[in-house]
């Protein structure tokens, strides 16, 4: 799970120190404030892991990928090649990390925890070829680092507690590191006492595979639905795999745990309550066409209680859109990260409100942490109550407003207090509505005396 996130030159943001992640974290603020390019750094970093080419230090992205960001030049901060990029975050282990120490069997651990650090900085060479220029693990006191020495030579700096061991003979110069984060396989085999770096990376790699991204465009509802059988390890960016992802929930067998002392539910069971509890369904249901053997299916939901079941199509198009995000919510393994952009689009105000109770609930029972960009004043004005209410600690939310500076895209964090309310509220969060309303009662004012002046 993320705890912090740093940025440097990354599209329009000149530098993020440290931002803090939370349990439930919520990006607000106008458009083209650079909400979308705190998520794009991420998946920038995620469609670069799950590249096949080991020799891309970032993975830019085309029409299949997560985002398309086109080149360094149109990834770095003000189009400034010569700058170099910076992504760096800290994170919480899903088990225990522990690194004996290799020169000493009989030493104390090298290391043992459950929080990691990583940084990278990348730069575009004069052949506009991206290299590595350092990347960095931090564990505690401890520090593993490749740095770039020339060419394509590397080196293994010295850590301040640990050194690594050359094996007799020639001091060969390592290679390029693979991606942003791997150490070569020549870091292993060169030192005596390295057989751990591979441990390090793969940290990074299980980190971002548990990193899930629902887009805010959402595909329309089908009247049929083909499933082959397979089990598809998200809904999709645009939650097109979202019946997939609940047919194969129930073939597996696999069930939601709702808490201590709480009867599980199946993911199809859990959608279909919060359809419900969020007033758009009386129930819902997947079922297959002509027997599984065809492998169609097809969505058929009830209005009221005492309506006629129909299809999924025919019903208001809030339904559909709402799905892939609670069908994710609850799909993925618990202590997964979730990225959801828009989340409320074509949402009627009192269901983007209920779906910040989605998420609280999925970071409370599930342990998903959700981070989310928004323009909803009604889904923050629910996690304000909830805090109020004491149900949702204020410790487990991170709140931002993003704006448009001088310098590029600039990060506030919101300040709630245990009772909700936002000490630094900034000026327009949502629109000037006590403009509007003050504008309001004065043009109705000025047509009323109008109207007076003109029966006289």
């Amino acid at each position: 799970m993320l705890k912090e996130l740093s940025l440097k030159n990354f599209k329009s943001w000149k530098s993020i120190d440290k931002m803090r992640i939370a349990p439930i974290t919520g990006l607000f603020g106008t458009n083209s404030s650079g909400k979308s390019s705190i998520f794009h750094s991420l998946l920038l970093l995620k469609q670069t892991l799950e590249s096949s080419d080991r020799s891309l230090a970032l993975h830019f992205g085309g029409e299949r990928d997560y985002v398309e960001l086109g080149s360094f030049r149109d990834a770095i901060y003000k189009h400034a090649t010569k700058n170099s990029l910076t992504f760096g975050f800290l994170w919480e282990l899903r088990q225990d990390l522990v690194i004996n120490n290799p020169n000493n069997p009989d030493a104390p651990l090298l290391f043992e925890g459950r929080e990691m650090a990583f940084s990278t900085e990348i730069i575009s060479t004069e052949k506009k070829q991206l290299r590595v220029r350092e990347f960095s693990y931090t564990l505690g006191k401890q520090k593993f680092s490749l740095k770039h020495k020339k060419g394509n030579q590397y080196s293994l700096p010295a850590n301040v507690d640990f050194r690594f061991v050359r094996v007799p003979g020639r001091a060969w110069p390592l290679p390029q590191p693979f991606k942003f984060h791997g150490f070569p396989d020549q870091a292993v085999t060169y030192y005596q006492n390295s057989g751990f770096l591979p441990d390090l990376q793969q940290q990074v790699e299980d980190l971002f595979s548990r990193i899930y991204y629902l887009g805010p465009l959402r595909e329309h509802p089908k009247r049929r639905y083909l499933w082959a059988g397979g089990e598809p390890d998200d809904v999709g960016v645009r939650g097109e795999r979202t019946i997939d992802a609940i047919l194969a929930s129930y073939k597996s067998g696999s069930y939601i745990s709702l808490g201590k002392r709480k009867r599980k539910k199946t993911l199809e069971e859990r959608v279909a309550y919060w359809l419900r509890e969020l007033g758009l369904i009386d129930s819902f249901r997947v079922s297959s066409i002509g027997g599984e053997e065809t492998g169609l299916y097809e969505v058929k939901v009830k209005r009221g209680f005492q309506s006629a079941e129909v299809s999924i199509t025919d019903v208001g198009f809030g339904v559909s859109q709402l799905l892939p995000v609670l069908v994710l919510c609850y799909y993925v393994p618990e202590g997964s990260t979730i990225l959801l952009e828009q989340p409320e689009l074509h949402l009627h105000p009192s269901v983007q409100m209920g779906l910040a109770d989605v998420f609280i609930d999925v970071a409370k029972n599930r342990h998903v942490q959700i981070i989310l960009e928004s323009h909803s004043e009604h889904l923050l004005s629910r996690l304000q109550r909830r805090m109020a209410e004491g149900g949702l600690k204020q410790q487990d939310v991170a709140l931002y407003f993003c704006s448009a500076g001088v310098e590029g895209s600039e990060l506030r964090p919101l300040k709630p207090d245990d009772f909700g309310n936002i000490l630094n509220w900034p000026k327009d969060f949502f629109g000037d509505r006590f403009g509007e309303t003050v504008a309001i009662q004065e043009a109705g004012l000025e047509r009323m005396l109008a109207a007076e002046e003109a029966n006289q």
